[in-house]
């Protein structure tokens, strides 16, 4: 007989979902780890936080570590180096997996994405699969961009829907929440993609698996403390694995046509 469990050792549940794990990357943010984490345990305490660190030479995963040994909900999970986003998301997501999670959230650490407003996209998953965080939608806004980072975002969107001719309007935007079944092992074979190139893959994945894909206005704040990861590179990254999947997808539509008049 497996020994009662108290109620200190149990997960927490967010009302309707089940266990919520908000899975936070980090590379050198000691200068908002903290604040970002005590943010969205204040906002929301029914969730667990797993903080994702690639080595951080400026002491982030010891920040984090003192987090967690102050707060059983906060974990760390310590990666060898700096391998990207995707591949820190990745992790993050099999270890959730591992500890049960319902939903897995995407988060950044840099305070560009509230966390007083989890529970907007929470609350909207009751009736979906995968909620997005978007600032393309009405009610969604960019706070201290400059435009040519708004320029790129815009045009990278507006590429991307017509690439890949799918409804979501804001496919790069990196808060988001997931049921657990659509980021399960067998879903994410095959992922490689990095930055803004990793949000694409993943929710056009989810929606060609025929997920239901929704899309709540947040508010985008640009980072007060510490510098961007945005690099030429993660857009370049991002233009040609766009444009060879809308290649792909044309072509295997137009050959299940031919099958069909055969």
């Amino acid at each position: 007989m497996d020994p009662e469990i108290s109620d200190d050792d149990r997960a927490p549940e967010y009302p309707g979902l089940g266990h919520v794990v908000v899975v936070i990357p980090t590379y050198n943010e000691a200068d908002n780890i903290r604040v970002i984490v005590s943010r969205l345990r204040a906002a929301v305490p029914d969730v667990e936080v797993l903080i994702a660190d690639d080595g951080s030479p400026d002491g982030t995963g010891e920040i984090a570590d003192e987090l967690a040994a102050a707060d059983r909900l906060v974990h760390v999970l310590h990666r060898a180096g700096k391998e990207g986003l995707g591949a820190a998301y990745l992790a993050g997501f099999a270890w959730a997996a591992e500890h049960g999670a319902d939903v897995m959230v995407e988060m950044d650490a840099d305070g560009s994405h509230n966390p007083e407003e989890l529970p907007r996209l929470l609350n909207a998953l009751r009736d979906a699969d995968v909620v997005i965080g978007s600032r393309k939608v009405p009610g969604g806004k960019i706070v201290n961009w400059p435009m040519s980072r708004v320029m790129i975002s815009s045009v990278g969107n507006l590429y991307t829907r017509l690439a890949l001719s799918f409804p979501v309007k804001d496919s790069t935007a990196g808060f988001r929440a997931y049921r657990a079944e659509v980021l399960a092992a067998k879903n994410l074979s095959g992922v490689a993609s990095q930055g803004y190139c990793f949000q694409i893959d993943m929710v056009y994945r989810a929606w060609r698996s025929g997920y239901r894909v929704v899309e709540v206005p947040v508010t985008f704040v640009e980072r007060e403390r510490g510098q961007s990861k945005m690099s030429p590179d993660i857009v370049r990254e991002a233009l040609w694995r766009v444009g060879l999947w809308g290649v792909q997808a044309r072509l295997g539509s137009a050959k299940k046509a031919l099958d069909r008049l055969r």
